[in-house]
């Protein structure tokens, strides 16, 4: 098989590279084992702000302008819902915060994100005495329907290859790379936090967040919009909301805990006051970078592969723009952003 591209791992940064590819009729190949999760166990949420501390998220409209289209294209193909717009509460804890709500609200590159209004708490079960700030332009993405719906489209097409990828297989070829039996002009590696088995990618300065979440069932929360305090709450339907997040750096399994489990449920009763039952628990390792940018670009040495990854918490925003980026590295010698280009760490 002679293809143009391998491309190993099917989460969103895998998905958003593909759809690189078949926007420019380039032929491709996925391996994706299903080993990594942290695409599956996202909550899915586009927001703009970083509610933490009042600040934008770096390259926020340009992302959202490459990314909500392409779920929209996805969703009709698919014939499927994956975009659900959603508004997002800020809990104020304090009649202060409420204060930095509308002094940030003034700034140039918020204020068409963040409602000077605040909104009163109507609903009995919502424990937010202060009221919300609302954020504007957000909702979620089904991630776990994306990542199912394509890697079914791939596997129809017999171009999806479930099983795990042999780095020491690749062989240079007068066209680029041969890897058992396929040859291929370029690799790109979207592996998440599996690139840390990846050979040619293992030095990459990736640091492991594993996050659990909970997802519970509360008939009488009646909740429309997603609540975010210590924590947040994202309503799916059928009275089930999904509950997060928690970060823990030194735990790099999938295994669910209890102690995470017990940190989730502290989040919650700080936000409701209404009966819940836990349906289900989930966790997943997110592929952060320590200075919160994506990590892009090319081999020093073999220069055929190439690595699309770090896409931290924000990989439904950040996916679709740096998949283009790197395509546009790739095809038309285009320079990355200093930013997300690896060579800032001398890689």
């Amino acid at each position: 098989m002679e293809i143009d591209y391998i491309v190993v791992g099917c989460g969103l940064a895998g998905i958003a590279f593909c759809e690189q590819l078949r926007t420019h009729n380039k032929s491709f190949v996925v391996f994706d084992d299903s080993s990594q999760r942290s695409s599956t166990v996202a909550g899915g949420l586009y927001n703009p702000v970083v509610l933490k501390r009042f600040t934008s998220v770096w390259k926020s409209k340009e992302q959202l302008e490459k990314a909500l289209p392409l779920y929209n294209k996805l969703a009709k193909q698919f014939g499927v819902q994956l975009d659900y717009k959603i508004p997002v509460y800020r809990k104020f804890a304090s009649l202060e915060e409420q204060n930095d709500w509308f002094a940030a609200s003034d700034k140039p590159n918020l204020s068409e994100y963040l409602s000077s209004k605040i909104v009163k708490n109507t609903n009995k079960n919502i424990n937010a005495p202060f009221g919300f700030g609302e954020v504007l332009g957000t909702g979620r993405i089904d991630v776990n329907t994306l990542v199912e719906s394509y890697k079914n489209y791939l596997s129809k097409k017999n171009i999806l290859l479930k099983e795990s990828f042999n780095y020491s297989a690749i062989e240079s070829t007068d066209q680029g790379v041969s890897c058992k039996g396929i040859k291929a002009s370029q690799i790109v590696f979207s592996e998440g936090f599996g690139v840390n088995k990846n050979t040619f990618f293992k030095d990459l300065p990736l640091v492991p967040a594993k996050g659990e979440l909970l997802i519970i069932e509360a008939p009488d929360l009646n909740m429309d919009f997603v609540l975010k305090g210590n924590g947040f709450l994202i309503p799916i339907g059928n009275h089930q909301y999904i509950v997060g997040a928690t970060y823990n750096w030194n735990d790099t399994t999938h295994q669910l805990t209890d102690k995470a489990k017990e940190e989730l449920l502290d989040k919650l009763k700080n936000l409701i006051t209404c009966k819940f039952k836990v349906v289900g628990q989930v966790a997943g390792i997110r592929p952060t970078v320590k200075d919160r940018r994506p990590l892009v670009g090319q081999h020093h040495q073999h220069k055929n592969l190439y690595v699309l990854n770090g896409l931290g918490t924000r990989g439904v925003m950040i996916g679709p723009y740096v998949a283009e980026q790197l395509f546009d590295f790739i095809e038309h010698k285009k320079p990355l952003e200093k930013e997300i280009d690896i060579k800032r760490f001398g890689i």
